[in-house]
Parts: structure tokens; sequence; C-alpha cells
């Protein structure tokens, strides 16, 4: 008697096939893994393998994070910041500005990423203190992935000097402003970006 024999479910992805379902560079994948951000392991070739439930995840989390995604516009904006508030207020504010700028909204470093990875943005506002992922270990991967940002990182935070620096300090370069949100300097930055791009 004849028996159908179904094959094994595939249960682990590539680092190139996570990168293609992802819709993120090679490069992305291969930073977030060699971070931590991906549980990864290695073949006896030295490949690295990544678990299939692992990127099943991360697409639902896009899926919703893009749903909400305003029309694209010439110059991308990302604020990572987890209160509702903080946002609510970034919202307002760049609304009544009247700019061109696309707006994308994070809640964590986490989704901060893969927004990054799938639009690069031409500026990044991020906030520390955050669940999940902060804004520390946010930033320090983007070191990492070099490409994938055009623009600049400006860091919003409640934080003081001194529990920056405890926690580590972040990379050379990236401006320090303490909250409340410092929307003229915001403002100035964006209209010099918006009008150096578009020279």
């Amino acid at each position: 008697m004849n028996r159908c024999l179904s094959l094994p479910k595939q249960d682990f992805l590539s680092t190139r096939e996570a990168a293609s379902r992802l819709g993120v560079a090679l490069s992305t994948i291969q930073s977030w893994v060699e971070t931590g951000i991906l549980p990864a392991w290695k073949t006896a070739g030295g490949h690295r393998r990544i678990p299939i439930e692992v990127i099943d995840a991360i697409q639902m989390r896009q899926q919703v994070v893009c749903r909400t995604e305003p029309a694209p516009e010439p110059f991308k904006v990302l604020v990572v910041e987890d209160d509702p508030v903080q946002q609510a207020l970034y919202r307002r504010q760049f609304s009544e500005w009247g700019f061109p700028v696309q707006l994308l909204m994070a809640n964590d470093g986490f989704e901060g990423l893969l927004l990054i990875g799938r639009h690069r943005p031409d500026l990044i506002i991020a906030d520390l203190a955050m669940p999940e992922m902060d804004g520390f270990k946010m930033i320090r991967s983007l070191k990492n992935q070099v490409a994938a940002i055009r623009g600049r990182v400006i860091v919003v935070t409640a934080l003081t000097m001194e529990a920056i620096q405890a926690h580590g300090g972040l990379p050379l370069g990236v401006p320090v402003y303490p909250k409340p949100i410092p929307f003229p300097v915001l403002r100035a930055v964006v209209e010099h970006l918006t009008r150096k791009i578009a020279a």
C-alpha cells in the first residue's frame, strides 16, 4: 500500500530569506542577528539560521505598524516615543507646521528599527526610556547599519545627562534635548533639512 510522505515543514530561514520576507536590507538582518535583536543559530558551514516563527511574529507586528502609516511624502521623519500624549503632541505640531513631511511613529526601539529598515527616514527623533527595546539599544544598533539611515538622529528625553552616562552614553554626534519637547528647535531642523533635500 502506497503512502504519501509529507516533507517536514521548514522551521528556519536564512538571513537572505528573512530580509526578503521583512522587506529590509540583508545587512539590516545581519546586524540584528549580531546584536542579539534576532535569535539565530549557526550551521556547521557557518551560515545563520533564524526561527521562522520569529520572522512570522515580526511580520504580524509590521502589518500593524504599517497599516497606520500616512501616504509617502518626500521627507520622512520617524518619531520613536512610547507615550501617547507625546505622540499626539508630535502629530499636532507637524500638522500645524505644514511642511511636506511623512511622519512615522514607533512605540519602541524595535518598531523603530522595523520602520528604519523599511523606510529609511531622513530624520529620527527618539526617546530613550521605553519598554521592550529602549532608545539606547536602538541607536547603538544603527551604528552597525549606517546604510539604513540617510539623515540624522536627535534624542528628546526626560533623562538627565548623568542618567544617560550611567546607561553607557550615546554615540558621538547625537544631540540630546531635554523634555518638554523643544518644538522650535525641531522645526528649525526639519525646515533646514527639507529645504536642503528640495534644493
